[in-house]
């Protein structure tokens, strides 16, 4: 849809990490953590003087550029150490190319508009409303653009992504000695945005942040496995009724109100289907109808509600009555281990689930003030979106038994699948 984006991932990991690392990885990483807080220091001083020559000048000094740089690459080394995104202790000089997650930057200063530079910061409060969402405190947060210094809190857990993401990978990683494919390209996506956001604020870049999970990982990471419950659509169109925008969530509640009732029938359902499919191994068809209609439905509304689509959306989920739908294959015989403790085994699903919660309703938010404006959604923010909207489903599926297949964390839709 447009040229790639300026600020890019790279990513070379393999998934292997060393169990005794990952253990002690906190305590290994003080001294970056110290490191990072006197650096951080540093930019603040420097951004101001970088904002301040920028007005000016038109774009920022080559020198103060190349450290604006060497600063956002280092942060995204040690946050991907810290989150075990990547496996290799960082160097401490924020280097390009000297880390399996890396970003790609601007090798010279650009010439920026004088106007964007000077509310800079103003400009970037969306973009740090979902960076914050998904990777917590970012470089872009400590100074630059607007002036103002405020000191950044680098890896915190302010990020629901990539701090759910980090405490599940560290079980996994001990347990198996590698990271989850799913957890891993979560992480590094936030990691990436994060990025993004920094670069903008601090004037490394103009181009403003792309959600869009797609374009951030799909040139640079394998597609996961295609998995039974797909979400489908249609991508480009993103046009939005500026008066059904304004009064979404009121035209929303019969659907809301539905969705709970609904949801009463389904518990016991769900209950059913459980003993048949343990002692079948194979769950019942009108069961899983009746099920993947209302995990369908869910979708609907809720793609209707955080402005993921534009209609209002029918009160049966019936297949091929959204432009976001959802696929779900016919029932297939599940294992009954996982099916005899299967509410257990969704608990990282639903950690997951709910952090990725919290960027689907900045997104939301965002884009109801976009919406309105332009009469229509921004390409990234839907995208991410869908994302979570997409994990959410496939979530609600694994637990009501229409799969056994478990909810994959990734970004990006099983290989060859529709591009949602």
């Amino acid at each position: 849809m447009h040229d790639p984006h300026p600020v890019r991932l790279t990513v070379e990991d393999d998934y292997r990490r060393s169990r005794v690392t990952v253990f002690f990885r906190l305590l290994l990483a003080i001294p970056h953590l110290i490191w990072f807080f006197l650096w951080t220091l540093l930019i603040i001083v420097t951004g101001i003087a970088n904002w301040l020559i920028s007005i000016f000048t038109g774009k920022p000094p080559g020198a103060l550029h190349r450290l604006m740089c060497n600063y956002i690459r280092y942060q995204a080394h040690l946050t991907a150490y810290l989150a075990l995104v990547a496996n290799p202790y960082p160097g401490f000089a924020g280097g390009a190319g000297e880390y399996p997650i890396d970003i790609e930057l601007p090798a010279e200063p650009v010439a920026q508009r004088r106007w964007t530079i000077l509310i800079r910061i103003v400009l970037g409060i969306p973009a740090l409303i979902v960076s914050a969402a998904l990777a917590g405190s970012t470089g872009g947060n400590v100074s630059a653009g607007g002036g103002s210094g405020r000191k950044s809190r680098g890896f915190n857990g302010g990020g629901a992504l990539l701090f759910v993401c980090a405490v599940l990978g560290w079980f996994a990683s001990l347990a198996r000695g590698r990271m989850p494919k799913g957890l891993r390209d979560a992480g590094a996506y936030a990691i990436g945005y994060s990025a993004q956001t920094a670069a903008y604020v601090l004037l490394v870049a103009d181009r403003y942040p792309n959600a869009d999970p797609t374009e951030m990982l799909l040139a640079v990471i394998d597609r996961p496995p295609r998995h039974p419950v797909r979400v489908v659509g249609d991508p480009y169109d993103l046009r939005r009724s500026r008066l059904t925008v304004f009064f979404r969530i009121l035209l929303a509640l019969p659907h809301l109100i539905w969705l709970v009732l609904w949801s009463i029938a389904v518990f016991f359902a769900a209950i059913a289907q459980w003993f048949v499919t343990l002692f079948r191994g194979t769950p019942a068809g009108g069961l899983h109808r009746f099920l993947a209609s209302f995990v369908r439905y869910r979708l609907h509304v809720y793609a209707y509600l955080m402005l993921v689509g534009n209609p209002f959306p029918g009160f049966t989920g019936a297949a091929g009555t959204y432009p976001l739908d959802l696929e779900v294959g016919g029932p297939e015989r599940q294992n009954r281990w996982k099916t005899g403790f299967r509410i257990f085994l969704a608990i990282p699903a639903f950690l997951v689930s709910a952090a990725l919660g919290g960027a689907l309703f900045a997104s939301a938010v965002l884009t109801w003030f976009y919406a309105i404006l332009k009469g229509s959604a921004p390409w990234g923010l839907r995208n991410l979106s869908a994302y979570a909207l997409r994990y959410d489903a496939q979530n609600q599926a694994y637990l009501l038994l229409l799969t056994d297949a478990y909810p994959h964390a990734s970004p990006l839709e099983g290989e060859d699948a529709p591009v949602a």
